[in-house]
């Protein structure tokens, strides 16, 4: 009889190892905004493929808006490994103690996707990449979200127009002495409230890639919408280091074959949808679309060009003039 439980024991135990064995590798990929903007199908297209290239070894959970942690909660939790995967903005790192990711912060540094994919694709993105390890992260690739207008309830033609203006930005200091350098008052808020914020007249304005600016519904309660496309908003995805480490080196494999296929997917999505994101606006008729002539965007230029020099100090001098050679950018010629 004891032999008899002895060995039903065994038995159990390896039936429970081979059950274990089966189950996937969960994945957590929080995110903090909608499921239908570029970054939301991105993610879920990587849960697609991961699934798919795994054979089922992977399940890629994805938590959209917010649901499993807010904006200032979620680099703690992966650092913590609470969740493995994210897509912060870039301007999160500054924070993180990575100033150096901010030089994608600054105004017209890039003049186009063609300069933005000689960094984003090169070596000066993939150094910046690497320098995230010492936090515990793991930086995989950069998706695009797209070029930053400014909106407000009033006209926006030129610099002089922002002035006086609470417009509401990311966390960055580089973003905070861009509002400044334009007479405006930054206004630092999670992206979940700025809808609230608009409606209410907390803040007057923000500065958005168009298809952020119409699925979070910021159309609504903004009169006008300037071209300005001034900035440039991105994403780096990242996971845990301890836990991207410690997977089996076939299954990394197959997730970088899924994150690139992602990435491709993602770049091409945020041109469209911005695009789509921008007629859909215009069909709305609740706010007016002002196309920058070329004089109107050099003086945008020539007033935020100037938060490059003030802002080496923080940035990093080698980090600004590593993306002004790899672009071709040289802000004398302005």
């Amino acid at each position: 009889m004891k032999l008899y439980s002895l060995l039903l024991g065994a038995i159990t135990l390896a039936f429970s190892a081979a059950v274990l064995a089966q189950q996937p590798i969960v994945i957590k990929f929080s995110h903090v905004v909608a499921n239908d903007t570029p970054k939301g199908k991105a993610s879920e297209f990587f849960a697609k493929k991961a699934a798919e290239l795994t054979k089922g070894k992977v399940k890629v959970e994805v938590y959209a808006n917010s649901t499993l942690y807010k904006d200032k909660e979620e680099m703690e939790a992966l650092q913590l490994g609470a969740v493995q995967m994210l897509a912060p903005s870039l301007a999160k790192f500054g924070p993180l103690g990575v100033k150096e990711f901010e030089v994608f912060d600054l105004p017209y540094i890039f003049d186009g996707y063609d300069g933005l994919r000689k960094v984003t694709l090169g070596p000066v993105g993939q150094q910046l990449l690497g320098k995230l390890e010492a936090k515990g992260i793991k930086g995989l690739t950069y998706w695009d979200n797209g070029f930053k207008s400014f909106s407000a309830n009033t006209p926006i033609m030129m610099p002089a127009d922002l002035r006086g203006k609470k417009l509401r930005i990311q966390s960055s200091k580089v973003l905070e002495e861009q509002i400044r350098t334009l007479g405006g008052l930054p206004q630092v808020m999670a992206f979940s409230e700025v809808y609230q914020a608009l409606q209410t007249g907390v803040v007057d304005g923000t500065e958005n890639p168009i298809s952020n600016l119409y699925t979070q519904k910021m159309h609504e309660v903004q009169k006008h919408l300037s071209l300005t496309e001034h900035g440039y908003l991105g994403y780096a995805v990242i996971v845990n280091k301890k836990f991207w480490d410690g997977l089996p080196s076939d299954i990394r494999k197959q997730l970088e074959d899924a994150m690139e296929q992602a990435t491709r997917y993602a770049n091409q999505i945020a041109k469209v949808e911005n695009e789509t994101a921008l007629e859909n606006v215009r069909k709305s008729g609740k706010t007016q679309i002002h196309v920058q002539t070329a004089a109107e965007r050099q003086a945008f230029k020539k007033a935020l060009i100037p938060v490059h020099q003030k802002m080496e100090s923080r940035i990093g001098k080698e980090a600004i003039e590593g993306v002004y050679k790899a672009t071709g950018f040289d802000p004398k010629k302005l």
